[in-house]
């Protein structure tokens, strides 16, 4: 299975899982996707994969600049 594979021309990374059944996967895919992630699944010889991403919106960086 490849670590990363890109959608649309966006690269999402696996999830490190593979899920036998369908609802088993879009229970996790709704999870990720209330976390703020865009997925994609995939489906190859009867088996689910994840892939995700999510786009940094903000950087907090804490104490003072050299």
């Amino acid at each position: 299975m490849d670590l990363a594979r890109v959608f649309d021309g966006k690269k999402f990374m696996w999830d490190g899982r593979s899920y036998d059944k369908e609802q088993e996967m879009s229970q996790v895919k709704q999870e990720y996707l209330d976390q703020g992630f865009e997925v994609q699944s995939v489906k190859e010889e009867g088996t689910y994969y994840l892939f995700s991403r999510r786009v940094i919106k903000e950087v907090v960086v804490d104490g003072s600049p050299i």
